[in-house]
C-alpha cells in the first residue's frame, strides 16, 4: 500500500496537468513528496508513549502535557520489569527542520524520568536516543513528523507559490466606512435673466461643456427694446435647459450648469470610532460599478451627528476621467494608526492546522507548519509575539495548497 503522501504528490501532478498543459510539468514531478512506503504503527506502551526496545531492555518515550507544558517522560523497563529511573543515563536530540537541535537533559522522578525543557511546537523532527544501564548502552533513532510536506520548486512555480521573509513591518490599521458622492456647495448654478424679455437665441445645448464667460442665451429686454447677452458664470456642464429660443424669460431658470470636475465622498463614522478619525486621516476608497481606487485625506468632519449618531467625513475626489456621478455609492477604509512592530507575516498567508493558526515555514523544497501567537493586526500584515524566528521565509500567496497537501498525507500528531 502507498504512502498518502505520495498519493497527495500524485494528485498535485495530476493538477498540473490539468490547468497546466502536459508540455509544463513531466511525469517526475510526481516523485515531489515524501516517503514511498508507509511505516509500520509504532508499539504503544501502558502510558500510550512510543516502545523502544533492545533484547530485555526497553524504554517508552512520550511526550506529557497534561496540566503542563509539552515535556518528554520516559518509562524504563528491563524485562518487562520496571527499573529504577536512578540507574538509566538519558539523552535525546531533537532534530528539526533547518537543523536545529534541541539536547534533552532528564533527570529521575518517581518511576519516570523527566526532560528538562518543554518540547515546543510543532512536534515534528527526527529523534535520537542514548541510553546507559547497567554498563551497557543503547542507541535509538525514529522519525516523528507532522505538518511537513515536500514539493519540487518547479511543481511549487507552476502552482504560483510565493513565498516572502519574516521581519519587521508596519501595521496599517483601518476602519471600514460607506457613503455616497454628492456635489460641494455652489457646483449647481441656476441662470436667470437680470432683465425679462423674449429669448432670441440659445447659444448651447443641453450636455455641452462651457467655459466661465461663455455666451449662454441672448434676451431682448421687454423695457430697452435692446438685446443682451447672459454669460456663463462658471465653467461645467449644461444639466438643464429649461428655455428656449423666442419664449419670455419670465423671472424663471432657463439653464443649470454643474460643475462636476470634484466630488464630496460623504462617509458615515459610528460612535465606536469617533476618536479614531480626524481630519487629515488617510481613506482609500472605492466606488460601486468602478474599479478605481482612489486615496486621499479627510478634508472635513460635520459636527452633528445623523439619526443614526453617524458622524459624516469628507472626503474631496476630483473627477478627471469625468466618470463619477452623483449618488453613486462608495466604500472606503479610513487609516487610523500606523504601528511598527519587530515581526509580522502578511495575513494572506495564514492557515488553520489543528487548533492553531500558522504559516508555512519553507527550507529547500522542504516546507513546515510554524504555529504563531499572535498579536495586533493591521490591513495587510500580523504581529507575531511567538512561534517564528525573524528571517524565516514562508508561503505567503496559495498557502491553501500546502494546507490541502499536508491534510492529505495524514500527518499526525504523535505522542
Amino acid at each position: 500500500m502507498k504512502n498518502n503522501k505520495t498519493l497527495s504528490s500524485l494528485s498535485l501532478t495530476i493538477l498540473l496537468y490539468v490547468g497546466f498543459g502536459m508540455s509544463q510539468v513531466t511525469v517526475p514531478a510526481m516523485a515531489a513528496s515524501s516517503p514511498a512506503a508507509e511505516q509500520a504503527e509504532p508499539e504503544k506502551g501502558s502510558h500510550g508513549g512510543r516502545m523502544l526496545r533492545d533484547g530485555e531492555f526497553a524504554l517508552e518515550l512520550s511526550i506529557f502535557e497534561t496540566g503542563v507544558p509539552p515535556e518528554f517522560r520516559v518509562w524504563p523497563t528491563n524485562d518487562g520489569t520496571p527499573v529504577d529511573p536512578q540507574s538509566v543515563d538519558l539523552d535525546v536530540k531533537l532534530t528539526r527542520l533547518g537543523n536545529v537541535v534541541d539536547e534533552i537533559n532528564f533527570n529521575a522522578q518517581a518511576d519516570f524520568l523527566r526532560g528538562d525543557m518543554v518540547i515546543y511546537e510543532p512536534h515534528s523532527f527526527a529523534v535520537s536516543i542514548k541510553a546507559k544501564y547497567q554498563g551497557r548502552s543503547y542507541h535509538w533513532k525514529y522519525d516523528n513528523f507532522e505538518g511537513r510536506t515536500t514539493i519540487e520548486q518547479a511543481v511549487a512555480d507552476a502552482m504560483d507559490v510565493r513565498t516572502d521573509i519574516a521581519g519587521p513591518e508596519t501595521l496599517r490599521q483601518t476602519i471600514p466606512a460607506y457613503g455616497r458622492l454628492v456635489l460641494p456647495a455652489g457646483a449647481q448654478r441656476e441662470i436667470s435673466a437680470r432683465f425679462n424679455g423674449e429669448i432670441t437665441k440659445v447659444h448651447v445645448s443641453l450636455g455641452d461643456e462651457v467655459k466661465k464667460g461663455q455666451t449662454l442665451l441672448t434676451v431682448e429686454s421687454n423695457e430697452s427694446l435692446k438685446p443682451y447677452q447672459i454669460k456663463a458664470p462658471s465653467h461645467g456642464v449644461i444639466t438643464e435647459q429649461l428655455a428656449n429660443t423666442g419664449e419670455q424669460t419670465a423671472d424663471r431658470t432657463l439653464l443649470t450648469i454643474t460643475d462636476n470636475s470634484q466630488y464630496i465622498a460623504k462617509l458615515a463614522v459610528y460612535p465606536r470610532d469617533y476618536l479614531k478619525v480626524r481630519k487629515g486621516s488617510v481613506v482609500t476608497l472605492n466606488v460601486e460599478g468602478y474599479d478605481e481606487t482612489y486615496r486621499g485625506t479627510v478634508s472635513y468632519i460635520e459636527p452633528q451627528v445623523r439619526n443614526d449618531q453617524a458622524r459624516i467625513a469628507w472626503l474631496m475626489l476630483p473627477n478627471e476621467s469625468d466618470e463619477l456621478t452623483t449618488g453613486s455609492f462608495v466604500h472606503a477604509e479610513i487609516e487610523v494608526a500606523n504601528i511598527d512592530v519587530p515581526l509580522a507575516v502578511k495575513r494572506i498567508g495564514l492557515q488553520d492546522f489543528r487548533d492553531f493558526t500558522v504559516v508555512y515555514a519553507k527550507f529547500g523544497e522542504q516546507y513546515e507548519v510554524r504555529m504563531l501567537e499572535l498579536g495586533r493586526k493591521g490591513e495587510e500584515w500580523v504581529e507575531v509575539l511567538g512561534g517564528l524566528n525573524p528571517g524565516t521565509e514562508y508561503v505567503t500567496e496559495n498557502s491553501y495548497i500546502l494546507k490541502a497537501d499536508i491534510e492529505k498525507s495524514g500527518a499526525s500528531h504523535d505522542h
